[in-house]
C-alpha cells in the first residue's frame, strides 16, 4: 500500500507567507513497511493530479503524466500577495514485476492528500504601508554606555468585524524582537527575524493572529513589541568587535491586516518606552531589572511612555524566508549540583548545548530584598574544578536578574528566561541565589532550554559500538548548536560567525542529519548578495570569509581555497541532497565570479599563485596553540587540489543548467588543471610532493591521479602514513572530511575503522574519553590533565571535525545518493572494526529509506533495506565489493522491504597493526592497546 504525505511548497517550513508566486510542490510516499506488501514493491509514479481551490472559484484540476514528485511546477496562475489557496495531490502508479521494468504492471490512484493551505506573503515592497519606528532618542544601557537599552512599543486598533477569516501580522525589525497581542505572545520564535545580510536582505515574518484578536465590536486590541540590539546594532566580531555595523537604531516595522483591510501599521502614532530588560547583548548576556518593570501591555498605564521616530522604509530587499525560525526544541534538567573548590554553585546539565536557562515561575517571588543581583554565568567546561571561562575570550556570557520591590509585579512572577541572547554551555554558575528563594536546583527550578533553527531531523545512525554512537551524537549536538539562524563556527565565544569553510566541509553531513534546504538555501542567497557587490572596485569575485560579512576591518579581503569554494560546492551538495536545480541557477553567477575572477592564479599553469596566502589544512594537530596555520601539508597543494575539483564540479553544474559554452570551457579547464596538478605534484609512480595524510587523502578523494597504478601507490602510501602515526589523526580542516573515505574507497576499510577507533590523541575518540558531548575545535581542546588548551582559539562546540559522520552514513551504514534528491541511491555497507551491527534511516525527498545490517553466528551478514516508492536502490553486499569498493555493481531493487544474506569473515584483517619504528624496538616499548572499546 502506498500513501502520500501532504504536499509542501518550495523548501518552506509551513506554507504560510511564502515569497514565491508560483511555488513548486513536493510530496513524499509512505509505504506499508511493516508488511511485505506486493502492492508497494517496485512502485513508481506514472502521473499525478493536483487540485487547487481558490477563494470563491471552482476547484481547478490538473493531470500531468510524469514520474516527478519533487518540486514540480506550479500548475495554476501565479498567486498574488496575501492570496491563500488550498491544494491537494494524488499520484497514479503501480508495481512492476521487477525494478528494471519501464512501466508498472498497473496504474492506480493513491488516495488524495488532505487539503493544504498555501498563502503568499507580501511580494512587493509597495505592499508595505508600515515604516520602521524607533525611540525619539537613543536610550543607552545603564551599565554599558555603548550598548542600547531594549525598547518597548505599542499601539491599539479595532477589528473591523466580529467574524474574521484572515488576520495577519507582518513584522520585521532592526534587531531582534517579540510581539504580543492582547497580552499574549505572538508565535514562539526566538531571536526573530534572524540574522541575514541586512544591507541586502531583511527577513519579515507572517503570523496568523486570528485566535488572539478581541472581536468584540468596538473593543481595542493592544499590539505590543519589545526589541533589542541583536545582530543589527549589537557588538559582533572578535578582538573586541564592533557595534552598530548595520545601523545605529533598534527599530520595528509591523502591519496588521484583517480580511484585506490594513488596521494597524507602525508609524509616528505609536508609543515607546525603555524596557525593564536594561541590557541585552549576544556575547555578554542580558540584564533584567525587575524594579523597572511596568504593566507595559496595558494601555491604561501611560507612565514612562513617549512618542516614536519614524524611519524611512528599508532600502534592502524584504524577504519571506524558507528557513524555519529558531525555537526551543528541548528542555534539559541539571544532572548534578557541583560545589567548586572556591565554594561556587554550578549546575551540570550533562550536555554541552546552545540555549538559555529558565527559572521556574514563582521561585523568586518570595525574595524580600529589592535590588538583589542573581548572576547566571555560562561555560562549556570546568577547569581546576571551577567554571572554565577563558575560552570565551571577552564574551561575558552572563545573565543578571535584579529583584523587584516587595510586592511589585514583574516577569519573575512567571517563568523567567532571557529573550535576546543565547549561550553555549554545559555548566551554569549561580551566584547570589537568595536564601529565601523557593525550590531546589535539581527539581526543575532551573532548566536549560535548547535553541536552534527548528529544522526537521532527517537522518539517524546507530551501531553496536557505544563510543561511535557517542561520536555521532556529538556531531549532531554540535550541528544543533551552530545552526542558530545561520551556520556558525562556534556558539559560545566572541565570534559565532558564518565561516564559509566550516559549512563547506560539513555540508554533506549536515544534509543527512537535518533538512538544511531552507536554512542553507537562504544563507547562500546572502552569500551571493555579499559576493556580487556592485560597489566600484569591490566586485573582484572574492567571496566574504564569513556570511553575513561583518569582519571587513578584522580580516584581509583575500581569496582562499576551501573557504571561498563554498560558492560552488555547497550549492552542489544541496542539489545532490534535495534535487533542487533552482539553487544551482540562483547561485550560478556567484560560482562563475569566484572561479573566473576571484582565484589568484599562477600565470604559467592556471593553478593557484604559489605566493597567495592560504589557510590550507587549518588546525593540523601538530600546529602549536598560537599558530593554527602551521600545517604539515603544503597549503598551495591543498588549494590546487580543490581548484581542480571545484572547476570540474562547475563544469557539471553548467551542463545541468544548459550553459553549454561554460560547460565546455570549465570542462576543458578542469582537464588542463588536472594535468598541471599531476605534473606539479605527482611522481610517475604515484607519490606526492607533500607526503602527508591530507595530501594523499585529497588526491584520492578527488580523483587526481592519471593512472590506476598511481592511485594504488597513493592508497598504499596513505595506509603507511596512517600506520606510522599509529592510527592517530594527522589531518586538519582540509584532510579530516576525506581521510576515511579515501581509505575505504581504495579497499582499506579496516584501516579506516582502526583510525576511527583510536583513542590516543589526536583522534576522534580522544574527546570521548575526556567526556565530550559535542565536537571540539581542536583535537586537544582539553589536555589529558583536564586543563584547557592554551590557544586563544579553543572551542568545545565546533562541528567541522565531526564531518567523519558522513563516512558513518555512507560507508558504515552504506547509504549515499546516486542521483540528485536520492531518487536512486546506493546501499553498500562496509562492515569492519569489530562492529556487529549498524543502521541508518533517512527521510529522502521520496520517503524513508533504511539500511540495517548485523553479523550473526560470527560469519553471517544480514542486511535489511527499505526503499521508498518512486525510487530505486543499488544494493552491494560486502563480499561483492572487492579492492575497489566503488566499482561493484550489485543489484538494483525498487521500492519495498528486502533482506539479503551472505557469508562474511568479520575478523579478516582486524585489527590492523601499527608500524613499529627502530626506536620502538630499540627501547623495547610495549605495543599498547589503544582501540577504544564499545
Amino acid at each position: 500500500m502506498v500513501t502520500l504525505t501532504a504536499p509542501t511548497v518550495e523548501q518552506h517550513p509551513s506554507g504560510l507567507g511564502i515569497g514565491e508566486p508560483a511555488p513548486r510542490l513536493s510530496w513524499r510516499f509512505v509505504l506499508d513497511s511493516e508488511n511485505d506488501n506486493a502492492a508497494s514493491k517496485n512502485w513508481t509514479q506514472t502521473a499525478y493530479e493536483i487540485e487547487v481551490q481558490r477563494k470563491n472559484t471552482p476547484v481547478e484540476s490538473y493531470h500531468v503524466a510524469s514520474s516527478n514528485s519533487v518540486l514540480v511546477k506550479w500548475p495554476s496562475a501565479p498567486l498574488k500577495s496575501r492570496e491563500r489557496v488550498e491544494v491537494r495531490v494524488r499520484a497514479f502508479g503501480g508495481s512492476s514485476s521487477s525494478s528494471s521494468s519501464s512501466e508498472p504492471a498497473a496504474s492506480e490512484a493513491t488516495a488524495w492528500t488532505p487539503w493544504t493551505a498555501v498563502e503568499c506573503g507580501l511580494l512587493a515592497k509597495s505592499d508595505w504601508t508600515a515604516v520602521p519606528i524607533t525611540s525619539t532618542k537613543s536610550i543607552p544601557s545603564p551599565d554599558v554606555a555603548e550598548a542600547l537599552r531594549p525598547l518597548r512599543f505599542r499601539t491599539t486598533f479595532k477589528a473591523p468585524v466580529s467574524t474574521t477569516s484572515q488576520a495577519r501580522l507582518y513584522i520585521t525589525g532592526y534587531g531582534v524582537y517579540r510581539a504580543f497581542l492582547n497580552g499574549k505572545r505572538v508565535g514562539d520564535n526566538f531571536m526573530a527575524p534572524g540574522w541575514t545580510s541586512y544591507a541586502h536582505r531583511l527577513r519579515y515574518e507572517v503570523f496568523d493572529i486570528g485566535s488572539l484578536l478581541d472581536k468584540t465590536p468596538g473593543a481595542a486590541n493592544v499590539l505590543a513589541v519589545e526589541a533589542a540590539e541583536g545582530w543589527y546594532v549589537g557588538r559582533l566580531g572578535f578582538h573586541g568587535g564592533m557595534r552598530g555595523i548595520y545601523g545605529p537604531d533598534i527599530a520595528v516595522m509591523a502591519q496588521v491586516e484583517i480580511d484585506g483591510a490594513t488596521v494597524a501599521i507602525t508609524d509616528d502614532s505609536w508609543q515607546c518606552s525603555p524596557s525593564a530588560i536594561v541590557r541585552a547583548e549576544i556575547y555578554d548576556g542580558e540584564v533584567y531589572d525587575a524594579r523597572e518593570e511596568t504593566d507595559w501591555l496595558n494601555p491604561a498605564v501611560t507612565a514612562n511612555w513617549a512618542g516614536v521616530r519614524a524611519l524611512p522604509l528599508p532600502s534592502t530587499e524584504l524577504v519571506s524566508p524558507n528557513s524555519p525560525p529558531v525555537r526551543v526544541t528541548e528542555v534539559l534538567k541539571p544532572v548534578e549540583l557541583i560545589t567548586t573548590p572556591s565554594g561556587k554553585i554550578i549546575l551540570d546539565f550533562g550536555q554541552n548545548l546552545v540555549g538559555r536557562l529558565r527559572i521556574r515561575g514563582g521561585s523568586l517571588r518570595s525574595v524580600k530584598e529589592s535590588g538583589h543581583k542573581i548572576v547566571l554565568s555560562h561555560a562549556e567546561v570546568l577547569e581546576n574544578g571551577e567554571l572554565g571561562t577563558r575560552p570565551l575570550r571577552v564574551a561575558e556570557c552572563k545573565d543578571t536578574i535584579i529583584t523587584p520591590e516587595p510586592g511589585q509585579a514583574s516577569a519573575l512572577d512567571d517563568d523567567w528566561t532571557p529573550h535576546y541572547t543565547f549561550h553555549g554551555f554545559r555548566y551554569a554558575q549561580i551566584d547570589g541565589w537568595p536564601s529565601d528563594a523557593q525550590g531546589s536546583f535539581l527539581d526543575g527550578t532551573i532548566v536549560a532550554e535548547v535553541l536552534h533553527t527548528d529544522m526537521q531531523q532527517t537522518g539517524h545512525f546507530e551501531c553496536s559500538h557505544s563510543k561511535v554512537n557517542a561520536l555521532h551524537s556529538n556531531a549532531l549536538w554540535s550541528m544543533r548548536g551552530n545552526f542558530l539562524s545561520i551556520p556558525s563556527d562556534c556558539p559560545q565565544r566572541d565570534e559565532r560567525l558564518g565561516w564559509t569553510g566550516d559549512i563547506q566541509l560539513f555540508c554533506k553531513s549536515a544534509n543527512f542529519l537535518y533538512n538544511t534546504a531552507g536554512i542553507l538555501g537562504d544563507w547562500l542567497e546572502d552569500l551571493a548578495s555579499e559576493h556580487l557587490l556592485d560597489e566600484p572596485g569591490k566586485n573582484d569575485g572574492i567571496p566574504p570569509l564569513v556570511v553575513p560579512n561583518i569582519i571587513q576591518t578584522l580580516w584581509p579581503h583575500a581569496p582562499l581555497a576551501i573557504w571561498d569554494d563554498v560558492t560552488v560546492l555547497t550549492p552542489w551538495d544541496l542539489y545532490n541532497s534535495y534535487g533542487d536545480v533552482a539553487i544551482l541557477r540562483r547561485q550560478y553567477e556567484s560560482m562563475c565570479a569566484w572561479i573566473d575572477r576571484g582565484v589568484k592564479r599562477d600565470a604559467t599553469d592556471g593553478l593557484w599563485d604559489p605566493y597567495a596566502p592560504q589557510l590550507g589544512d587549518w588546525l593540523d594537530p601538530t600546529a602549536p596553540p598560537d599558530n593554527p596555520l602551521d600545517a604539515r601539508t603544503n597549503g598551495t597543494l591543498v588549494a590546487d587540489a580543490y581548484l581542480v575539483r571545484v572547476t570540474g564540479v562547475l563544469a557539471q553544474i553548467s551542463e545541468i543548467l544548459a550553459e553549454t559554452a561554460d560547460a565546455a570551457r570549465y570542462g576543458a579547464d578542469a582537464k588542463r588543471l588536472l594535468a598541471a596538478f599531476q605534473s606539479k605534484y605527482v611522481t610517475p609512480s604515484g607519490r606526492l610532493m607533500s607526503d602527508t595524510q591530507t595530501a594523499n587523502g585529497l588526491a584520492l578523494a578527488f580523483g587526481l591521479f592519471e593512472t590506476e597504478a598511481q592511485r594504488r601507490t597513493a592508497a598504499a602510501r596513505l595506509v603507511d602514513l596512517v600506520k606510522d602515526a599509529k592510527f592517530r589523526v594527522a589531518t586538519g580542516f582540509a584532510g579530516t572530511p576525506v581521510i576515511t573515505h579515501a581509505l575505504s574507497s581504495a579497499g582499506y576499510a579496516q584501516v579506516a575503522y582502526r583510525m576511527l577507533l583510536e583513542k590516543s590523541r589526536p583522534s576522534w575518540m580522544y574527546p570521548i574519553t575526556m567526556g565530550a558531548t559535542t565536537i571540539w575545535e581542536r583535537w586537544d581542546s582539553m589536555l589529558p590533565d583536564g586543563s584547557v588548551n592554551p590557544g586563544d582559539m579553543t572551542s568545545f562546540n565546533h562541528y567541522m571535525p565531526g564531518s567523519v559522520v558522513d563516512w558513518l552514513h555512507t560507508c558504515v551504514a552504506g547509504v549515499r545518493p546516486l542521483s540528485p534528491g536520492w531518487q536512486t541511491f546506493a546501499v553498500q555497507p562496509m562492515p569492519g572494526g569489530g562492529l556487529t551491527s549498524a543502521k541508518a534511516e533517512y527521510e529522502t525527498a521520496y520517503g524513508r529509506l533504511e539500511s540495517r545490517w548485523e553479523i550473526t553466528n560470527g560469519d553471517q551478514f544480514v542486511l535489511d533495506v527499505l526503499v521508498p516508492a518512486n525510487s530505486r536502490a543499488q544494493v552491494v553486499l560486502p563480499h561483492e565489493q572487492g579492492i575497489d569498493a566503488t566499482a561493484a555493481a550489485g543489484r538494483w531493487v525498487g521500492s519495498g522491504r528486502y533482506r539479503f544474506e551472505s557469508s562474511w569473515d568479520s575478523g579478516k584483517d582486524w585489527p590492523p597493526k601499527p608500524y613499529r619504528s627502530l626506536f620502538d624496538d630499540f627501547l623495547d616499548l610495549p605495543v599498547e592497546d589503544t582501540i577504544i572499546k564499545g
